[in-house]
């Protein structure tokens, strides 16, 4: 943890500096200012720690107003680094055409107050624009035919929500819109796939029960995320049975006639909460004629992939702000919707109903999955 820390701080931090330097470039401006600039940068770039320091003192009311502010500067900053690196590759490509072509392109390229203005209205657009995304809640379809359903199960709807997120910042409007969705879905069964909370949990008891209301005629099924164990195990374990889930860890549980199986995120590992190869021995005592739902936050595939038939999975939030999916999929390629393996098995991958960091999303619109089995002669 103390690596990816270090990394993430290296990574924040520099974006900062970056930011410095292009507004220098572009406004010129002097030491009163550029201090005063730098001062706030600073304290920007620390302000994820700040926000877990100040909600582990139990100041929450503090903790949410640093949370909205810095959470929401960093999808600015992120919108504002990710424009401008297009425009430093543009003026690249543009000099080393004038370097191939031995012509003159200079009129081509945009000042340094053209190309800061030019990434901070596309900045401004895309933020307005993706606040109002994060809170459009889509409704995906997937139909799955099997024979392994019993004859007297027909339909099965299992509706999957993932990467909720409550806690500073995901509240009770949010997830009033996910209770109605969930509830309209008319599910059978309803599952979450990890990371349903964040933070500390502190006072989150109020957010427990529209969960709680929700009571489909087969039961609700969870597993661990990251964040489950970020948040504090028994504290995370403890809100999600009160909100009605079976937390399935490296367990199994016969559901209508289908198995649906449950194991806990690689954190659990790291912390010595689970064995390493707590899937492998749990599928290991599933029967094979049974339909076999797994639910795995992380869209990763044990090698040779477990024998399941359909798995469900979250964590990568579709990348939440675009273009940051295109480095998300470097570690986890099957991201995004569903996906037939080798043997014939589904991996469906949701975006997430929630956000985590940045109440916002881009090109990644949250959602709920409607799966219906279809028992097929």
């Amino acid at each position: 943890m103390s690596l990816f820390l270090a990394m993430f701080f290296l990574i924040y931090g520099g974006t900062h500096v970056y930011f410095f330097y292009r507004a220098r470039a572009a406004f010129g401006f002097g030491a009163v200012v550029a201090v005063a600039l730098a001062l706030f940068l600073a304290v920007m770039a620390v302000m994820p720690l700040l926000v877990r320091i100040t909600e582990r003192q139990g100041l929450e009311g503090i903790a949410r107003f640093l949370a909205w502010s810095g959470y929401c500067w960093m999808g600015v900053l992120f919108f504002f680094f990710s424009s401008s690196l297009a425009i430093d590759s543009y003026h690249l490509v543009l000099k080393a055409v004038a370097l191939l072509s031995h012509r003159d392109l200079a009129a081509f390229r945009l000042s340094p107050l053209g190309a800061f203005r030019l990434a901070a209205l596309y900045t401004v657009v895309v933020t307005v624009y993706s606040a109002f995304e994060a809170r459009d809640i889509r409704t995906e379809h997937l139909t799955v035919p099997s024979a392994k359903l019993p004859a007297d199960v027909p339909r099965l709807r299992i509706v999957q929500i993932s990467d909720v997120h409550l806690g500073l910042i995901v509240r009770e409007e949010l997830l009033q819109r996910i209770v109605t969705s969930v509830r309209a879905a008319g599910p059978d069964i309803l599952v979450s796939t990890g990371d349903l909370v964040d933070g500390q949990i502190n006072n989150l008891a109020n957010l427990v029960e529209p969960l709680a209301e929700l009571h489909p005629r087969f039961g609700k099924y969870a597993v661990t995320g990251n964040h489950e164990y970020y948040a504090g195990p028994e504290q995370a374990f403890a809100f999600t049975r009160r909100a009605g889930f079976r937390l399935l860890h490296g367990e199994a549980a016969t559901v209508a006639g289908i198995t649906v199986a449950g194991v806990d995120d690689p954190v659990a590992v790291r912390l010595g909460l689970a064995p390493a190869d707590q899937e492998r021995r749990l599928m290991a005592t599933l029967p094979p004629e049974r339909f076999t739902l797994l639910l795995k936050h992380r869209p990763q595939l044990d090698s040779p992939p477990s024998p399941f038939d359909l798995m469900l999975s979250g964590h990568v939030h579709g990348g939440q702000l675009f273009p940051f999916g295109l480095v998300v999929r470097l570690s986890y390629p099957l991201m995004n919707g569903v996906h037939r393996l080798a043997n014939g098995a589904l991996l469906a991958v949701s975006r997430g109903t929630g956000t985590w960091g940045p109440p916002l999303r881009f090109l990644a619109p949250p959602e709920i999955t409607i799966i219906d089995l279809q028992r097929t002669p």
